[in-house]
């Protein structure tokens, strides 16, 4: 791989570099408290971005390793760090190691090109580790693996190695040694691990595209390492081979080794596919590739909002140059894919021209503005005001629409509502905002519980998104409890009778009806039978009936929920010449309907979901128990993927409100689920009485 500097800046100002071959994005994932930000805070400082103070080399205080501790313990955000290594500019992406901020992950899998993966030599190869693995081989993302925390007390590298290997497959190798406080290289370095050395360079050339190295090397003859290293590069992009390096954060024992093989063995933008490009109309988009000089195409791949410079975009650019102040073309059709074209959601398809404010790159924690960014680097974008996270940005003249990243279904609902009457107008507003934002948040605007209802990742999720609501829109809410959709109906069969009579003056009004009401089985909806005979009823009243019935359906009898599953016989009636009419007869058919009500009796119906938990072999018979202990019933059971096994349940919603975080406890986050609607089915008689009306 080349390493000259493709029109890179010294360190003493931002990182920039104006060719792809230059530049190098990598996405540094791994699970909550593996040690991500400390490693990056390290390689800023390796590369000269920080003084070991933690400071921009000019003396600004940055931040310091105790604050990024603590930073870490609660990092919920995608954020970009960019340094230059030998001539190369490296963009590094810490992600959020927490499962609610999956979102984050694969926004930083759609900008990145390489994955670093962090695990801790003192800790084991969890379940969180296993599904950031998982969600980097669903997009083929090539991945290097980092050992961190050498210096703990529980620190085992060689355990955790194999560890890696036994799980992830024997082509995690390691590139470097861990040795007596040093780190040792096996391509270049010290011979004293022959068989590890061996390993690694067998694998390298199985690689190789020169079909004769394997039998040289066989015969004996020392293979070039600068050769080798090119083959690694190879093996890397193809995800054939994930190379080990270990790296102590706190001493700096391995950053240098980790920057140079990131310069010489990750894959540039020009050797990372494009995602899918489309026309805004949905047709099949040309081929782009990584050229500068190619048409404008972008993606917002993160979004945030600043209290100074409004809405700021991080974008990654595939295609072409962006300059301040052009003119772009920004198009958002996530609700395309994700959500059926829906235009109640939270994420609407939209196409505008925007003008580009301000370009800038991080360093440290300062925004440093930026004349021109290329094909294959990242940058911020200012003063976007419709753009959102996923959202493309094309040239103006030929509008391009790139294909969203999969995000996965919020499935913890939380229920909100404003805290005080002056925060009520500043949280439609906000919510707007952080749904552009967060595309794994949907907003719903609940029109029967008349509830609005956050759909969120998990806890922590919902508990970042209330703070941001309070501390970045100041929009103070509370969480209130959330309620379920019910319905009610008929116990049984009954007849009723409404009679609505009226005289104050001038035209009355009279009205008279008599029905037999008949309960349907569970989605037979409504039925309404005309069954009057001689006329007791005149014609033209007849819909009137049946239109107070409707009515008084949709507000409920006793529990003031809708009704439903109803066959309703108009068997007779009265009317009057003069004062009877359309509204009177209506007014009649409700009555009706009240007094059947009350006489046969009803009963409330719950929403049932289907629902399918993927859970590890050794926790299937305590799901399966926890799934019944919620009234739930099992259906069965089949395999998932290796390891794992998908239970099939139908369980009703009311026993659904916290399952996510419940479950998520139950199996030490190791367990996944997706629900759908199924039907209603009866409330129990011990579940009804201890439910609300929607009054309440």
């Amino acid at each position: 791989m080349s390493r000259e500097n493709g029109g890179a800046a010294s360190q003493a100002g931002p990182p920039v570099a104006t060719r792809p071959e230059a530049i190098r994005n990598v996405l540094v994932v791994g699970a909550a408290g593996a040690g991500k930000t400390t490693l990056v805070e390290r390689l800023l400082v390796e590369a000269g971005v920080l003084n070991r103070a933690g400071s921009v080399e000019d003396g600004t205080t940055v931040c310091d390793f105790e604050e990024i501790e603590h930073r870490q313990r609660r990092s919920v955000a995608l954020a970009l760090a960019p340094l230059m290594h030998e001539g190369v500019k490296v963009n590094l992406l810490d992600a959020p190691g927490y499962v609610d901020f999956v979102g984050e992950v694969r926004a930083g899998l759609r900008a990145a090109d390489c994955a670093l993966f962090v695990i801790a030599a003192n800790e084991q190869v969890d379940e969180p580790t296993r599904a950031l693995w998982r969600e980097c081989a669903d997009v083929a993302m090539p991945r290097v693996v980092v050992v961190t925390k050498l210096d703990h007390a529980r620190a085992d590298v060689d355990g955790v190695v194999a560890q890696a290997r036994s799980v992830f497959g024997d082509r995690v190798l390691p590139v470097h040694l861990h040795d007596g406080g040093r780190v040792v290289g096996l391509i270049t370095g010290d011979h004293g691990h022959e068989a590890q050395r061996a390993a690694l360079i067998e694998a390298i050339i199985e690689e190789s595209e020169d079909e004769t190295l394997m039998e040289r090397y066989l015969g004996g003859e020392s293979i070039d390492p600068e050769l080798l290293v090119r083959d690694l590069e190879l093996a890397v992009v193809r995800g054939s081979l994930h190379p080990v390096v270990p790296v102590d954060a706190t001493s700096g024992v391995g950053a240098r080794e980790l920057l140079d093989l990131m310069v010489s063995a990750f894959p540039s933008p020009l050797e990372h596919p494009t995602p899918t490009v489309y026309t805004p109309e949905g047709g099949p988009g040309p081929t782009i590739e990584c050229d500068p000089s190619g048409p404008l195409l972008a993606e917002v791949v993160k979004t945030t909002t600043d209290p100074y410079l409004g809405r700021v975009s991080l974008v990654r650019v595939f295609s072409g140059t962006v300059r301040p102040d052009a003119s772009v073309h920004v198009s958002g059709h996530r609700s395309a894919w994700a959500d059926g074209g829906d235009p109640a959601s939270s994420h609407p398809d939209h196409d505008e021209v925007e003008r580009i404010g301000s370009l800038s790159v991080p360093l440290g924690k300062s925004q440093v503005t930026a004349q021109v960014v290329t094909a294959g680097d990242l940058c911020a974008i200012g003063r976007l005001r419709r753009a959102e996270t996923s959202d493309t940005l094309a040239s103006v003249d030929t509008p391009l629409v790139l294909e969203p990243w999969r995000m996965p279904e919020p499935q913890l609902p939380v229920a909100i509502q404003a805290r005080a009457k002056s925060d009520e107008d500043k949280l439609a507003p906000g919510l707007q905002r952080l749904a552009a934002e967060d595309p794994t948040l949907r907003v719903e605007h609940n029109e029967e519980t008349h509830q609005i209802v956050l759909w969120t990742m998990g806890e922590a999720h919902a508990d970042v998104l209330l703070e941001r609501l309070a501390n970045r829109y100041g929009v103070a809410v509370e969480e209130v409890e959330l309620r379920v959709p019910l319905r009610e109906t008929f116990a049984g069969p009954a007849t009723g009778h409404g009679r609505h009579v009226k005289q104050s003056g001038g035209h009355g009004q009279y009205a008279v009806c008599s029905i037999e009401v008949e309960p349907l089985p569970r989605g037979g909806g409504f039925e309404f039978v005309d069954r009057v005979v001689g006329g007791a009823v005149p014609r033209q009243f007849i819909p009137s009936v049946e239109k107070g019935v409707r009515s008084q359906m949709s507000h409920g009898v006793e529990t003031g929920y809708p009704m439903v599953d109803l066959r309703v016989i108009l068997t007779d009636g009265k009317a009057h010449s003069v004062d009877s009419s359309d509204m009177a007869f209506q007014t009649a058919g409700g009555l009706a309907l009240r007094d059947a009500a009350t006489r046969g009796g009803t009963c409330l119906l719950e929403p049932v979901d289907e629902v399918e938990v993927a859970v590890a072999d050794g926790l299937v018979g305590t799901v399966m128990g926890d799934l019944s202990a919620r009234r739930g019933k099992v259906l069965g059971s089949e395999a998932g993927e290796p390891g794992t096994v998908v239970v099939r349940a139908e369980v009703p919603q009311l026993e659904l409100r916290r399952y996510s975080a419940e479950l998520r406890s139950l199996s030490h986050g190791s367990a996944s689920f997706t629900r759908r609607f199924a039907r209603y089915e009866r409330v129990p008689d011990q579940v009804s009485s201890k439910l609300e009306s929607p009054s309440d």
